[in-house]
């Protein structure tokens, strides 16, 4: 990886924002929070609603599920009415469902809300960096530094939040989440003005045409098996773990950090040493590796592994989002929705399938599938790797952030 770092370009000017720039980064690290949020209260809800773990990780299919399709939708909305606008109607779909969500008597009800929650939040994440790009001050990097840091601190901090709320009552995280989404919404609607519209309008079937790019093809592949092996862990280990909101909050809270410093600062130093596909390779490799453990090591280890794969997830967001936006000529945001609308259906199966192979086996083997499924990645990315290895060596680091947004859009 080549150029200037601008990780340490924009760290001079990151806090000398606009107002604008500060509430929509503050409404970003809301939004990613709400992807955690669950993790915690899973095993509360389950008893709570007298469901299953594999009913209730439907939380997660439902949601990822309308995130993959909205891919599709979202820049043809946000080229149409603009990016403020985009932005105040997503966080409108996520107060209204994330309350609702608080008040299910089923989890057939729950599952529901969730979705109308993913659409809302789809429509916010993948605005959110081009309006605070727009908006900021210091040039692109500083902007860039800062909502990857909204990322990574939402992340971080969403099984926190569902944890404290959680503990008293599963349906609190959700009412939370509403409650700071209206203040959001309240300094958006103050401080933002409208953002200038791509010369462009976006048509739907424009990120289904960019699949047809064999590289973008392969990445968007490699993707759809990694994500598999992530969202495992992110819905499947609590209830391996069955801990009390409290600790389980504090295990993915300490993963989530070390998925905001591997991605944010570790990855692209890597990336410039050794090269982005065999970062990538080593990376989830070793990430099949910590499942292995993890699905047949005791507790403790358990709860280590859970951490640590906060780190090779990490890595692998970064690079493949590197991947995406540079090995195609395809504009980056019709490139980034092609990619994602193919790897986040793997986030929709993962959540549903896991329990379901637990039923049908044992405990041990849905740890194993998501171990095969990441080796089966990094199998993708060897056998691509000729079409892949230009990218590797000419895509500059303002490239592997601009659409960012899009790599967790819970």
């Amino acid at each position: 990886m080549q150029g200037e770092d601008p990780f340490d370009q924009g760290a001079s000017s990151i806090l000398r924002q606009p107002k604008a720039v500060w509430a929509t980064a503050g409404a970003s690290v809301v939004a990613f929070m709400g992807i955690g949020l669950v993790d915690p209260i899973l095993p509360s809800i389950a008893k709570g609603l007298e469901a299953t773990p594999s009913q209730v990780s439907l939380l997660f299919t439902s949601y990822f599920l309308i995130t993959a399709v909205a891919m599709l939708v979202t820049g043809f909305v946000s080229s149409r009415i603009g990016g403020r606008k985009t932005l105040l109607t997503g966080l409108a779909l996520v107060v209204v469902f994330a309350a609702l969500s608080g008040t299910s008597s089923s989890v057939g009800e729950l599952v529901g809300f969730r979705a109308g929650w993913g659409l809302g939040n789809a429509l916010f994440v993948s605005t959110a960096l081009a309006v605070i790009v727009g908006a900021a001050a210091g040039g692109s990097a500083a902007a860039i530094l800062l909502y990857e840091s909204a990322l990574g601190l939402g992340m971080a901090c969403g099984p926190l939040l569902g944890a404290l709320l959680g503990d008293a009552s599963w349906r609190y995280p959700f009412f939370g989440t509403a409650a700071l989404m209206t203040i959001g919404f309240i300094c958006i609607t103050a401080f933002l003005k409208e953002q200038p519209r791509p010369a462009r309008k976006t048509s739907l079937l424009d990120p289904i045409k960019a699949l047809g790019h064999g590289g973008l093809a392969s990445v968007a592949t490699s993707a759809f098996f990694y994500n598999y092996a992530f969202f495992t862990i992110l819905a499947f280990t609590p209830f391996v773990l069955n801990m009390t909101p409290y600790k389980s909050g504090a295990v993915f809270f300490a993963w989530g950090l070390l998925l905001a410093v591997f991605s944010v600062l570790v990855a692209p130093r890597l990336q410039e040493r050794f090269g982005s596909l065999k970062v990538l390779g080593a990376s989830l490799v070793l990430l099949a590796v910590d499942l292995l453990v993890l699905g047949y090591g005791n507790h403790t280890v358990a709860i280590v592994c859970t951490i640590v794969s906060g780190a090779f997830i990490g890595m692998n967001n970064t690079v493949y989002t590197e991947l995406a936006l540079g090995v195609s000529d395809a504009p980056r945001p019709v490139a980034s929705a092609g990619y994602n609308f193919v790897r986040w259906f793997a986030a929709a199966a993962a959540p549903y399938l896991a329990p379901k192979i637990e039923e049908w086996s044992n405990i041990h083997i849905p740890f194993v599938v998501a171990a095969v499924t990441a080796v089966a990645g990094a199998v993708v990315i060897w056998i691509r790797r000729a079409a892949l290895t230009h990218e590797a060596v000419e895509l500059e680091p303002k490239h592997a952030t601009e659409d960012s947004v899009t790599v967790f859009a819970d």
